[in-house]
């Protein structure tokens, strides 16, 4: 496998730990934690697991108890090909000073087409996966799905225009560099391309990008 292939395989699979349609855990000694109802977050390439610290899942991680967690492929559409991917991820749960119980990994396998690729957890780690395409998804999903006051009430001060006369708005593309925004208001569909005036660095920073973007950059 050539070294572009690697590097393609390893944001592939750091993207589905950001964005899993489904995620199943089995844990050794604990049949009962996959019922747990878990939170699951990309910590810089290692799982983090928020659940209750009577759990299953965190009396397993008190005595560093293995665990295999498997991510089913949020990416894309629903009926696109990104979501026939499964990652395995394997490893040894162990708690933290905060909330979360991390899952330090022995190895990392990727599904798709009938073959399993493993990923070398370097490339996995790799900070250039930082900001992937399952980080950015998710971020459009949020936005759009939880801060549409806040999208209409920034459209309406960018443009100009009253709140009731916005009938919808969608960011339909988030990148490091900029984002589109789509809205539909009583004289049309509208469509802007906003720049960011540097790449952001993390997804914190691209979130206040966003936000300043927003409110500083919509015209009309």
């Amino acid at each position: 496998m050539l070294p572009s292939d690697s590097r393609r395989l390893a944001a592939d699979a750091r993207s589905i730990l950001a964005c899993p349609a489904s995620a199943s855990l089995v844990v050794e000694g604990e049949p009962n934690a996959i019922e747990d109802r878990l939170e699951l977050c990309d910590d810089g390439g290692t799982p983090a697991l928020y659940c209750p610290p009577d759990s299953p899942v965190a009396r397993a991680a008190a005595r560093r108890a293995s665990a295999l967690l498997t991510l089913t492929s949020g990416l894309g559409p629903r009926t696109g090909p990104d979501r026939a991917d499964t990652l395995t991820l394997g490893g040894r749960l162990q708690p933290t000073h905060g909330e979360a119980i991390v899952l330090h990994l022995n190895f990392v396998l990727l599904a798709r087409d009938d073959r399993q690729h493993k990923i070398s957890l370097e490339d996995f780690r790799s900070p250039e996966h930082r900001m992937n395409r399952g980080h950015l998804q998710r971020s459009t999903e949020h936005a759009n799905e939880c801060h549409q006051d806040e999208l209409r009430r920034a459209v309406s001060l960018g443009t100009g225009t009253r709140p009731t006369e916005i009938l919808g708005v969608q960011i339909s593309r988030l990148s490091p560099e900029g984002v589109e925004v789509q809205w539909v208001d009583e004289q049309g569909a509208h469509q802007q391309v906003l720049r960011f005036p540097r790449p952001a660095h993390d997804i914190a920073d691209l979130g206040e990008l966003l936000r300043r973007g927003l409110y500083a950059g919509l015209r009309l």
